[in-house]
């Protein structure tokens, strides 16, 4: 399985949807646990880091330097 590259501040899709409607999340804090912010209402949520690996399907917006 390949390892997916994320980082502080991108836009990830998750797999499952947020009961908003959307599936877009910026990541805005990273550590053993990563805090994810909904880009349709802004509720965050912290899960690990190993379970955000397993949920996370793709980069859709990838942060500026």
């Amino acid at each position: 399985m390949e390892r997916k590259e994320y980082g502080l501040n991108d836009v990830v899709e998750m797999k499952k949807q947020h009961p908003c409607g959307t599936n877009a999340w910026k990541i805005i804090r990273m550590g053993a646990d990563i805090r994810i912010k909904c880009e349709g209402c802004g509720h965050s949520v912290m899960i690990p880091r190993n379970e955000f690996s397993k949920k996370m399907k793709k980069v859709l917006i990838k942060a500026e330097l």
